[in-house]
């Protein structure tokens, strides 16, 4: 993606902030930490790419307590786990959503990511390179085009590359997890189910390579996981209400649009008040509901929700 464009230059302006101790740029407008927060760790979606209120706007609205976003552009484990100015704000949150990133955007054995563009491809360890010799490494700039290319080129030996980056997601996300002090509520946020579509590195997979038993693994280590699957409204709204340059059509494309972070965040509501004591109204700790949201507010139904206690 264009790093420029996700700090807030035309036609959406993201209001890019800083805070104390940090080395990274976030999306504003920029919240008050000296006070009871709630802290967002994500991926472009947490980020809000192309959309004006995203759902960590939108919760904060209905919960009545600030909630940072502390989404980036692509993040993996990487760059969540790499700031210890961010390590310190987010213990310092009242209880901390963390989306649930794809397997491709994170250091291996086999190859190196930039530790803040996770999605920047750096180089191929040796391992990588004795596996495929055919291969100038040279040619890719990012993670998801090198792995299409290696699956295409040879899908057994590609196997061999997305078990060790399942593996290595598996390990970095438990360690991440476990590091953060507050109640962690993990988010599925995708138009995937957990169970399906894992096995390619393709946009519309994401969060790509990650399986069920991964997610589960995982999740166990955090007080809740809400699983958004987004509706079938959500997708065939597309683009609509999203805000991006004529060149960034096909990137908004493959995000989620304005109604699915309403969704997301109707989901999230009930765990939050779970975790937090009631604030902002009575949850019942489970989501559910068929229904789909419109409009700019928060409906009273969402997309396939699954929403697990711990």
């Amino acid at each position: 993606m264009n790093h420029d464009k996700a700090k807030g230059r035309a036609p959406l302006d993201y209001e890019p902030c800083r805070y104390a101790g940090s080395n990274l740029v976030f999306r504003g407008p920029q919240r008050c930490v000296a006070q009871d927060y709630v802290a967002f760790l994500g991926g472009s979606e947490t980020y809000g790419r192309f959309i004006r209120t995203p759902f960590p706007a939108l919760v904060e609205e209905r919960l009545g307590v600030p909630c940072v976003n502390f989404g980036w552009p692509n993040a993996g484990p990487d760059v969540m786990s790499g700031d210890a100015g961010l390590d310190r704000l987010v213990a310092r949150a009242r209880a901390v959503v963390l989306q649930v990133p794809g397997a491709l955007n994170l250091s291996n054995r086999f190859y190196r990511v930039h530790p803040r563009r996770n999605d920047r491809f750096l180089r191929a360890t040796r391992p990588l390179q004795s596996l495929f010799p055919d291969v100038d490494f040279t040619e890719y700039t990012f993670t998801r085009h090198l792995l299409k290319s290696l699956q295409g080129l040879a899908p057994e030996r590609f196997d061999l590359v997305r078990d060790e980056l399942r593996t290595a997601w598996v390990e970095r996300m438990i360690d991440l997890v476990d590091r953060i002090e507050p109640p962690v509520i993990m988010l599925w946020f995708a138009a995937r189910l957990p169970e399906r579509g894992a096995q390619r590195p393709e946009v519309v997979y994401d969060p790509a390579f990650v399986t069920r038993a991964m997610l589960d693994m995982v999740s166990a280590h955090a007080v809740r996981l809400v699983e958004v699957t987004t509706s079938a409204q959500a997708r065939r709204l597309g683009t609509a209400g999203m805000v991006f340059a004529q060149a960034e059509a096909e990137a908004a494309r493959c995000l989620p649009g304005p109604v699915a972070h309403v969704e997301a965040a109707q989901a999230l509501l009930p765990a939050l008040r779970d975790v937090l004591g009631g604030v902002g109204g009575t949850g019942t700790g489970v989501a559910t509901g068929t229904g789909v949201a419109t409009g700019t507010g928060i409906a009273t139904g969402t997309g396939p929700v699954r929403l697990v206690l711990r």
